[in-house]
């Protein structure tokens, strides 16, 4: 699979992650997050874009302060947005 046909379901993952922080109050932080993705998603698709956008998620991943994020629960996102 190439960078091209991961970014459109790694771009509605971070969508939805912008719905959970606009759920949760988070507006400001959501519309940082949502420029950002918008920026990188509205460039060439190549496996920079990929590693940016997968970046993104990790780094506004929904986890409790100390604790790190199990990765099999961003593959499972990963695998139904495909």
């Amino acid at each position: 699979m190439t960078a091209a046909d991961e970014l459109p379901a790694l771009y509605r993952a971070v969508l939805d992650r912008v719905a959970e922080l606009e759920a949760r109050g988070r507006r400001d932080l959501a519309n940082h997050v949502r420029a950002e993705a918008t920026r990188i998603y509205s460039r060439s698709w190549n496996d920079d874009a990929r590693r940016r956008l997968v970046a993104l998620l990790r780094r506004h991943a929904d986890t409790p302060v100390g604790r790190e994020a199990p990765r099999r629960g961003f593959r499972r996102r990963f695998a139904r947005a495909v």
